[in-house]
This record gives C-alpha cells, sequence and structure tokens, in this order.
C-alpha cells in the first residue's frame, strides 16, 4: 500500500531516494520522508503530504552519504501527521526502519515495550518494530531485525538502516512485495520495479519470510529460520518511458489511450484462427483438468471484481460452466465449500492484493487448482498461484484502473474461448469470436477519437453530486465499473444497479439532479434497457446512453448519446467501458480533483 525505496553504493543517495519516491507515490501520498547516514550519523526528515514537501525540506542541505531508505505512506497506524510518517527510529536514533503492511500484534507488542522503558512517540505499528529491533540488537543488524520478526504477527515489508553499520540495508517481507535491484557496484530495495527502473531492470523478489542482507557489492538472502535462499536474477521487460506520462497531462488519461495497444498484446501470439481457439501458455499443462472442471469461483477485489463478473457471463454462456464470482475479502473468512471438479481463477492487477492472495491460498490449502490472472510479472500471485496468464496490460500507474480491468477482461474472453472450446462450442464459433476480439483495439480508438463529445457532456455534469449507472446483462458489471471510476476519482456519489432492479428502490431517488447513465447498446435485451430509459425520464432525469453506433432511434428518449462500434453481444463491455473511463476522468478534471492520486486511495492494497 506504501512505497519503499533503498539505496547502497557509489552515488548520493538522497536524489536516488528522492526520485524513486516519486515513482512510487501512486501507492501513498499522505506522508513521506527518509533516512540517511551521512558523515555525522543517521539523519532523517519527514513530513506530512507529499513527496514534494519533503524535497522542499531537503533543498537547501547537503548530503554526501551513500546508503538511506526512503517512504512514501498510505496511513493503517495513525493519521498522516509529521510524527506519524516513516522512517521511524529507535530511542537510540541509530535504527531507522521503513514499513509497509500491518503489524496485528503489535499492541501487544507495544505494552512489552513500554514495561522495558521504551518511550514510544507515534501512533504507529512501525515504530514497535525499531524498537523491537534496538532491543534485539548485540552487533549483528540481520541478526537483531530476524529475532525481532520472529516475534512478529502480520504484514510487513521493511528496509532497516543501523548508523553502526552503515554499509549495509537489511530488508525483510511476510506478505507485502519487496524486492533488490541488482546494480554495477550498487544495489537497491523496493516496493516496486518503478522506484529503481531508471538505474537496473535486474530484480530479485523476496518471498515471505525472507530476510536479506543488502551491500554496495553484493546481497544475501535467508529465511528467519536461517535457510540461504540462492534466487536468480529476474529482468524486468518494461522501459522507463512505460512509467511517464508522454505528454498527457495525467497517468490516468495516458493510460485510457493506451488501451489499443494494451490489448493487442492481450492477444498476440495467443490466438490460433484455424483451430478456433487459444493459447495460454501458462494453461497449458492444466488443459486436462480444464476439460473436467464442473465449477468455477472467481474471487477479486474492486475494478478486478467487475472483471470477475463480465467473466461470469462469457464463460456460462460459451463454456456451460456454472461460475460464482466472490469478493476475496468475504471469501477469505467463511467456508467456501471447494468440491472435486473446482476451479479457482484469482484476479489482481498487482498480483499482490492481500485479500486476494489470502483467498487463494485459502483455496488452495482446500485442495483447489488456483490459477492468476494478474499483470505483475514476478508477484507473488504469479509466483503461487498453480497456473495462470498475464494480462501484459503494462505499469499502471493511476490509482484508478483503466487498461488493467479492460485487458482482465480481454484474457476472460481467451479463457472463455480455451474453455468453450474443450467442451460446446464449434471451431466456426471459435473463428467468430477471435474475429471480434481482433476487431476491439480498432474501435476502441474509434471511441477515443470521440474524446471531445464526451469532455463536453463532463463539462455540463460535474457539478451534479449524484449519479446513477445502469446496464443490464454482461453491461451490468460495466455499470458497476462506471460508477466506481466516478466516484475513485471526482468523490460524486455514484450508484450501478441492473437496470431492472432501479425500480425497487433506487428509483425513489431519481429527479432532474441525478443525471443518469445508461449502457442501452443494441442486443437481446435492447427494448427492456429502453422500458427502463423511459422510466426514468418520466421521472425528471438526465439521461446520458451509451449507445450502438447507427441507433438513431435512441436520440429522440434520451439527453447526451455516446456512440460505440457494434461488436459481438458477448464482449460490449470490452467497449462500453471506454467512455465511461473516459466521462469519469473529464468530470474529475472539471472538478479540480488530483485524477492520479485520489483522496485515500493508493494503487496495490496489501493490506486488509
Amino acid at each position: 500500500m506504501c512505497g519503499i525505496v533503498g539505496y547502497v553504493g557509489r552515488q548520493v543517495a538522497m536524489p536516488i531516494l528522492i526520485e524513486g519516491l516519486k515513482r512510487l507515490e501512486y501507492r501513498g501520498y499522505d506522508s513521506a520522508g527518509i533516512a540517511l547516514i551521512e558523515q555525522e550519523g543517521l539523519i532523517h526528515e519527514k513530513t506530512a503530504g507529499k513527496v514534494q514537501i519533503l524535497e522542499n525540506l531537503l533543498t537547501d542541505k547537503t548530503f554526501v552519504g551513500t546508503l538511506g531508505i526512503a517512504h512514501t505512506r498510505w496511513a493503517t497506524h495513525g493519521e498522516p501527521t509529521d510524527i506519524n510518517a516513516h522512517p521511524q527510529m529507535d530511542s537510540s536514533g541509530n535504527i531507522a526502519v521503513v514499513h509497509n503492511g500491518i503489524i496485528e500484534n503489535y499492541r501487544s507488542l507495544r505494552r512489552v515495550l513500554e514495561s522495558k522503558g521504551c518511550r514510544i512517540v507515534s501512533e504507529t505499528d512501525t515504530e514497535i518494530l525499531a524498537h523491537l529491533i534496538s532491543m534485539c540488537y548485540e552487533g549483528n543488524l540481520t541478526e537483531a531485525v530476524r529475532m525481532a520478526m520472529s516475534q512478529v504477527e502480520g504484514t510487513y515489508a521493511i528496509a532497516v538502516i543501523d548508523a553502526r553499520r552503515p554499509d549495509r540495508i537489511v530488508a525483510a517481507r511476510n506478505g507485502a512485495p519487496l524486492l533488490i535491484g541488482n546494480g554495477d557496484g550498487e544495489n537497491f530495495v523496493a516496493s516496486d520495479v518503478a522506484a529503481i527502473l531508471r538505474h537496473t531492470n535486474r530484480v530479485v523478489y523476496m518471498e515471505d519470510k525472507e530476510i536479506a542482507t543488502i551491500t554496495a557489492s553484493e546481497y544475501a538472502i535467508s529465511t528467519i529460520a536461517k535457510e540461504v535462499i540462492n534466487r536468480k536474477v529476474e529482468e524486468i521487460g518494461w522501459t522507463l518511458e512505460m512509467i511517464e506520462k508522454a505528454g498527457h497531462d495525467h497517468f490516468m488519461h495516458k493510460e485510457i489511450f493506451e488501451q489499443p495497444e494494451t490489448l493487442r498484446n492481450a492477444i498476440r501470439g495467443r490466438l490460433n484462427y484455424d483451430e478456433g481457439t487459444v493459447r495460454l501458455n501458462g494453461l497449458t499443462d492444466h488443459l486436462e483438468d480444464l476439460s473436467k472442471i464442473r465449477r468455477v469461483i472467481i474471487t477479486a477485489c474492486g475494478t478486478s471484481y467487475h472483471a470477475a463478473l463480465i467473466g461470469e457471463y462469457m464463460i456460462e454462456e460459451y463454456a456451460g460452466i456454472p461460475v460464482e464470482v466472490e469478493y476475496a475479502s468475504e471469501f477469505r473468512y467463511r467456508n467456501p465449500i471447494i468440491d472435486e471438479g473446482t476451479m479457482v481463477l484469482v484476479i489482481s492487477q498487482s498480483g499482490e492484493t492481500a485479500d486476494t492472495l489470502a483467498a487463494m491460498r485459502e483455496a488452495q490449502r482446500k485442495g483447489a487448482k488456483a490459477l492468476g490472472i494478474v499483470n505483475v510479472v514476478g508477484s507473488t500471485i504469479a509466483r503461487e498461484s498453480d497456473g495462470g496468464v498475464y494480462i501484459h496490460a503494462g505499469p499502471e500507474i493511476g490509482v484508478a484502473s483503466t487498461k488493467a480491468f479492460t485487458s482482465q477482461i480481454m484474457v476472460l474472453a481467451l479463457v472463455t474461448i480455451l474453455l468453450g472450446r474443450l467442451r460446446k462450442i464449434s471451431v466456426n464459433m471459435g473463428r467468430e469470436m477471435i474475429e471480434a476480439l481482433r476487431s476491439v483495439p480498432e474501435k476502441i480508438q474509434t471511441i477515443l477519437d470521440a474524446e471531445e463529445q464526451i469532455k463536453d457532456i463532463a463539462e455540463k455534469h460535474h457539478r451534479h453530486t449524484n449519479f446513477l449507472y445502469l446496464g443490464r446483462g454482461a453491461n451490468f458489471p460495466v455499470a458497476l465499473e462506471g460508477a466506481l471510476k466516478l466516484k475513485e476519482i471526482s468523490y460524486i456519489h455514484a450508484e450501478g444497479y441492473p437496470a431492472a432492479e432501479m425500480k425497487h428502490g433506487p428509483i425513489a431517488l431519481i429527479d432532474e439532479h441525478m443525471p443518469v447513465v445508461v449502457i442501452a447498446t443494441r442486443d437481446s435485451i435492447y427494448d427492456k434497457i429502453m422500458s427502463n430509459i423511459e422510466q426514468v425520464k418520466a421521472r425528471g432525469a438526465h439521461v446520458i446512453a451509451i449507445a450502438t453506433e447507427g441507433d438513431t432511434e435512441i436520440a429522440q428518449h434520451v439527453n447526451h448519446v455516446i456512440y460505440v462500434p457494434p461488436i459481438k453481444q458477448i464482449f460490449t463491455p470490452l467497449l462500453s467501458v471506454i467512455p465511461l473511463q473516459l466521462l469519469a476522468y473529464h468530470i474529475a478534471v472539471a472538478r479540480g480533483c488530483d485524477v492520479d492520486q485520489p483522496r485515500n486511495l493508493a494503487k496495490s492494497v496489501t493490506v486488509e
């Protein structure tokens, strides 16, 4: 949820760390801090607010130290204040700790520390770690961290430095992402490769219950139980340019416009038109199992959950397999029935979402085959799942997911074709579906080309405080997603609803002050959705319709129409969501909101 970056090498550490924090700010931006080992010892600076405030505090100071750690925070324990910002220090001022995650037993640890005379000044669970490590310290920082973390319950990714050992960073991980960056005479530690990509694309991913000692020339990884780990260095395929704005005002805008290309990446090399099927290398070893499954459970959170709902419609219609979609946060805390023949599919952009990861592990404990759909190569879900598919969306920096959502839908469509061909659909049907998917990037581009019209609609509606989004069939989850995007970045209350259910309560809210966005593409239930439009219009609602090109009739019944190209009905969500992304974006911009860093949100939710 927060961002960690550390450096040890030959260069001055401070500018490297500040640059790394800026690239991690999408992971947390309510406070920031830095700790450096300088000639006079360990120094630190931290502040509430964004990284720029921290940088301003450091501007007139001179730094020569070549080792340090830094942090940008999304508050969990304690408000975002200067004193609660990381790094947190021990009482001696020798040890500094930055931490992502939640220490579940921090209250009991705090009582023990206070009984031994520790003076704890912040509200954070992280300060507890600094004192605990200090209490365990007997000259060996790695062993002190090992002893301390053996007493800790919860999730953590930490980086620790000690003024008495000015040549090393000690890092530890359990349940929160952490990696080591391998450079030439320098090494890094970070919670996300974006922080270090300017300097190296060679990384080593740490696993749960591991500790690493990192110096300028080497690193050593072992488990808390002291088992030595030898893990290969991986090369990251992302480039620095991929995490820049490339002339766009916001990352979200850039990522919306990247979707034609990211969807081409999602299908590239995977379509087998001759046989009307697809090749998914991460599922190749599971084809026999896939041909026998009797039930699919898809579990996810947030935007990924909405993609999962669309996957439910696709898989049930074309593969004939019953599908249940579960919030991962709920799935993990009940006793789900997972019998023989159940496949569990987990979806997460980051591959680190805490609840989704826990749900996957629960499914595996119960004997299910758990397959992942993730974006980040080397992420925990990618490593621990029994198989799966990468969506190849590239780095997504904007907190509100856009291109990852459509890439998840595209991969679910590929999984649908694979399962369908193993069971019930013909070669010709498979070919028809492949042709439809091939057309999606070009069709999305035509929607993006109409941005000015959508911007004009946003200008007319950005002062409203409530929106209702309606859809039916596979476009109902699109309504949910459209409402979520508006809530996330504009702070306008918005609800997504099945259009027919609108009569069972929400219709009482409709008046001339509530715009209603209706996804009304030409499909088998078009007449039904038109009836729903008439019902909200009769209550004075201002209606914005997403409709199929060539539908001139609908313009007579609504206030605004945004057209999308025709496509095979089940794949309509790939197109109908694009105007909703742009509408939310331009409404947020018109309201003066911070689109890429909306309040109270962070990109990767690595805590419960």
